[in-house]
C-alpha cells in the first residue's frame, strides 16, 4: 500500500509537471537578459518576446532594435530571418541599421537644413551631403526606457524615449513611445506615439531586414515582391526626391503584380535604378493615409515563407541591400553581402521639411503623432 501511494504520488507530479510545460507552451510570454554595457557604462537589455505558436522575437532596448525573429517555414523549421548581430559590442561598432528605430526622421533630408516657422535648423550630415535617419546618434543609437506586459495573450513591449530640445538639431522635446506586440497570428505589430513642446518634423520607422530564407548567406534576389502603389519618388544621384511622383507603369518599379525581386534591379538603362544602385526608393500610396491596409506581399519559393505588410504610413521605403558589401560579419559569423536583406520602412514621403507639396510630417505641441505597421508571417 506504502509503495502505491509513493508511485501514485510520482505519476501526479510528473503529470503536474506535464500539463504546466503544455499550458505554459500555449502562451505568450516575455523573458529578458542583459545584452551588454555602452561605452559610457549604461547597461542594455534584450526582451524575448514569444507567442504560442513558437514564434520568437528579440529587441533591444538599445534602439528599439529587432535582432533575431525566428520563424517556422513551410516544414515548420524554425529559422532567424532578419540580419543582425550576436552582441551588443558589434551594434555599437557598425551597424546599418539593422533592426532599429528610426527617428526623430527617417530617411533624408537634403544637405542637412530645413526651415520651420521663418527660422533655418542645420542638421548633422552623415550620408554624403545630406542626412540620413536622425542624424550622427538617431533613435537607433539610445537607450529606452523598456516596460513589457502579458494581455490578452499578446506579448507585449513599450519603449519610451525623449529627445530633448537640440538634440541632432532639431527643436522641440519629442516624447516618443514605441509599442512592440506579438499576436498569435504570427504577425508583429509595431505602434508609434509621439508628442511635442516645439513644432518639429517627425517621420517614424523601422529598419529591419529581412531574408526569407532564413540563411543569410543567400541574397533576397530570388524573393516575389507584391508592392499596391502606382507611383514612385525618384531621386537625384544622392537619393533626395525630385519633388515628381512617377507612374510605376513600364518601369522596374512596378510591383503592382507578383514580380520576382531580381528580375529588374540591375536594369542599367534606368536611371533610377543607377542612382539607386538597385532599390532604394520611396513608393507612395493612393487613398487616405491612416487607415491600416496591406501594402506588400513577399514570399520566398524554398523556404514558403510569406510577409505580409499592413501601415497607416503614406509610403514605404523599398531597400534590397544595396549598400552592403561583405564587410560586415553578422550573427554567426555569417558574411552580409550585397543584397542579403531587404527593408520595408513604412513611412512619410523623405526630405517632406523641404517640399511643401508633399504630405505634411510637421507635428505641433497639442497634437500627436500616432502611426501603426503590421508585420505578419506565413507560409505558402
Amino acid at each position: 500500500m506504502k509503495l502505491n501511494r509513493i508511485i501514485t504520488k510520482i505519476i501526479l507530479f510528473i503529470l503536474t509537471i506535464f500539463i504546466n510545460m503544455s499550458c505554459s507552451s500555449n502562451h505568450s510570454s516575455i523573458t529578458e537578459k542583459n545584452f551588454g554595457k555602452t561605452a559610457d557604462g549604461k547597461n542594455t537589455m534584450l526582451y524575448t518576446l514569444k507567442n504560442a505558436k513558437g514564434m520568437e522575437v528579440r529587441i533591444s532596448n538599445y534602439g528599439g532594435t529587432i535582432t533575431h525573429w525566428l520563424a517556422p517555414d513551410k516544414n515548420g523549421k524554425m529559422e532567424d530571418i532578419v540580419l543582425g548581430y550576436d552582441s551588443l559590442t558589434s551594434y555599437l561598432k557598425e551597424s546599418p541599421y539593422f533592426g532599429a528605430i528610426i527617428g526623430r526622421y527617417g530617411n533624408r533630408i537634403a544637405k542637412g537644413k530645413f526651415t520651420l516657422n521663418g527660422k533655418n535648423y542645420t542638421l548633422a550630415v552623415n550620408n554624403g551631403v545630406n542626412t540620413l535617419h536622425g542624424g550622427l546618434k538617431g533613435f537607433d543609437k539610445q537607450i529606452w526606457t523598456a516596460e513589457t506586459a502579458i494581455e490578452e495573450n499578446e506579448a507585449i513591449l513599450t519603449l519610451t524615449y525623449t529627445s530633448k530640445d537640440g538634440e541632432e538639431g532639431y527643436p522641440g522635446n519629442l516624447k516618443v513611445t514605441v509599442t512592440y506586440v506579438l499576436k498569435n497570428d504570427n504577425s508583429l505589430q509595431i505602434e508609434y506615439h509621439a508628442t511635442t513642446d516645439q513644432a518639429t518634423p517627425v517621420n517614424l520607422s523601422n529598419h529591419t531586414y529581412f531574408n526569407l530564407t532564413g540563411n543569410a548567406k543567400r541574397d533576397i534576389l530570388e524573393h516575389t515582391l507584391t508592392l499596391n502603389a502606382d507611383r514612385f519618388l525618384p531621386v537625384d544621384n544622392t537619393l533626395i526626391p525630385t519633388g515628381v511622383l512617377q507612374d510605376v507603369a513600364n518601369t522596374p518599379f512596378d510591383f503592382r503584380k507578383p514580380e520576382i525581386i531580381g528580375k529588374r534591379i540591375d536594369q542599367l538603362s534606368d536611371e533610377q535604378i543607377v542612382n539607386g544602385g538597385g532599390y532604394d526608393h520611396c513608393w507612395v500610396f493612393d487613398g487616405q493615409s491612416g487607415q491600416l491596409r496591406q501594402i506588400a506581399t513577399i514570399t520566398e519559393p524554398t523556404s514558403g515563407r510569406t510577409l505580409e505588410v499592413l501601415t497607416t504610413e503614406p509610403a514605404v521605403q523599398f531597400y534590397t541591400g544595396n549598400f552592403l558589401n561583405g564587410s560586415i560579419i553578422g550573427k554567426h559569423k555569417t558574411t552580409y553581402g550585397k543584397r542579403t536583406g531587404f527593408c520595408l520602412e513604412t513611412q512619410h514621403y523623405p526630405d517632406s521639411p523641404n517640399q511643401p507639396e508633399f504630405p505634411n510630417t510637421i507635428l505641433r505641441p497639442n497634437q500627436i503623432y500616432k502611426s501603426r505597421t503590421v508585420y505578419k508571417l506565413g507560409v505558402l
